[in-house]
């Protein structure tokens, strides 16, 4: 099922690195993920609100020296003030150890205050040997900031922006993911009330970014009213978006390699009794051939991060 073209000399552009699958368990061959412990152990050292959301994970061993794990682990809470942390581990498994320092980014940023700062996602950018953070404060714009060591980021700079998609009033949940030297970002736009998954594409992850003015992905297919969390999936020799619903599961659509198609293959993972009716923000891993699935737990305002591996 093609969907309508987008703007011409995009095609080819998007794909993006995901784990190969452990057994075919689901749509798209999906494996089947199994709940294995909470990232993180009560009590945190920085704790504004109580919960937790949008779980990036990042191998960082064969990228910088002097990691204080092999597993960076970036996650924030949502409400105001938010704050960006990140914990690390030597195993995808956990246990994760949290940041002394955390936040590494709080909600003053050099260029405004912001009610709160959420929703980071980690992209390892090679030509430029550093880490870039994307994450949304307000919930009308996201945010990039760059570091060398994966902890101390600077340079904050608005990339995306509801002024950008006309009719959208909130565009946030980023995450970027790279292709031969391009990126493409897909994100969360609120259209009309309703959450739908967007995208937008840069050559270099940083600016020259441009946003495509209509979903990539929408909800009603779905038979849904909303949907977020949205993470790139490159399997089978195509390209899929994994994201959640308001029902509380995960589903997982095609998109193709050139970001045209919208196929809707389904629920690949389902909350169990302890996600408390919810599982959101899938991120995904692979440690010593085994497949890990990072993702947050319960009530949008009341949530964990969890780790689940592939059975």
């Amino acid at each position: 099922m093609k969907r309508r073209s987008l703007i011409a000399g995009t095609a080819g552009l998007f794909v993006a690195a995901a784990p190969r699958a452990a057994q075919a368990a689901g749509p798209a061959g999906m494996p089947t993920y199994t709940y294995l412990r909470d990232a993180l152990t009560m009590p945190l050292a920085y704790n504004p609100t109580g919960e937790f959301i949008f779980p990036c994970i990042r191998g960082v061993y064969d990228k910088i020296s002097g990691a204080r794990g092999r597993y960076y682990l970036y996650y924030a809470p949502h409400e105001k003030p938010g704050g960006i942390c990140v914990a690390w581990a030597n195993s995808l498994a956990g246990p994760f150890t949290e940041h002394t320092a955390n936040p590494v980014i709080d909600n003053v940023l050099p260029s405004t205050t912001v009610s709160h700062v959420s929703s980071p996602h980690v992209t390892w950018i090679p030509s430029a040997r550093q880490f870039y953070l994307y994450y949304h404060g307000e919930n009308t714009t996201t945010r990039v900031a760059r570091s060398s060591d994966g902890l101390t980021f600077r340079d904050e700079t608005p990339i995306l922006s509801t002024r950008l998609v006309p009719g959208l009033t909130e565009t946030s949940y980023a995450r970027v993911f790279a292709h031969s030297g391009r990126y493409v970002m897909v994100y969360m736009g609120v259209l009309g009330g309703r959450r739908y998954i967007y995208h937008g594409w840069s050559p270099n992850g940083w600016d020259q970014w441009q946003f495509a003015q209509s979903p990539l992905i929408s909800p009603a297919p779905d038979g849904l009213t909303d949907i977020s969390g949205p993470h790139v999936v490159e399997r089978n020799g195509t390209t899929y978006v994994a994201y959640h619903g308001n029902d509380g599961k995960m589903r997982i659509t095609e998109v193709g390699d050139a970001f045209d198609r919208e196929v809707h293959l389904g629920v690949f993972h389902t909350p169990i009794a302890s996600d408390n009716g919810r599982t959101a923000a899938p991120s995904f891993g692979t440690d010593g051939g085994v497949q890990y699935m990072f993702y947050e737990a319960g009530a949008r305002l009341n949530a964990r991060i969890c780790i689940a591996r592939a059975s």
